[in-house]
This record gives structure tokens, C-alpha cells and sequence, in this order.
């Protein structure tokens, strides 16, 4: 399965914020909707995360050994 990735820095705000979350789909999109509800103030909304779900890329599969 493909790691996903959420890049703050992708959506300026006034934060500058530059939060990048990576892992699997589901956990993404969780984390990311907490974050944008905790830190941007926005409502943790089904809606919120489909628009999430669709903000997402895939990840640079490197791993560092």
C-alpha cells in the first residue's frame, strides 16, 4: 500500500505553519483533520476529511536505514 503524505506548507495561512504528516491513508487523514481542527480552528467535519482524503500524495517511499 502507498504511504500518503499531508504537507501544511502546501496551504499558507497565517501560522506559516510546517507540519508534514506521512503514514498510511487512514492514519493521514485522521491526524491531519485533528491538526487542522486543533491548530486552524477548523470543525473535524466527515466533509472536512474527505477534503483531506483529496489534498493527499503519495509518499516518497525512501527510508533511511
Amino acid at each position: 500500500m502507498t504511504r500518503k503524505t499531508a504537507d501544511c506548507r502546501k496551504y499558507p495561512s497565517e501560522m506559516n505553519c510546517t507540519l508534514t504528516l506521512t503514514g498510511e491513508e487512514d492514519e493521514v487523514v485522521r491526524a491531519a483533520s485533528e491538526h487542522a481542527a486543533s491548530v486552524h480552528g477548523h470543525e473535524d467535519t466527515p466533509e472536512l476529511r474527505e477534503q483531506v482524503r483529496g489534498m493527499l500524495e503519495d509518499a516518497d517511499e525512501k527510508v533511511g536505514a
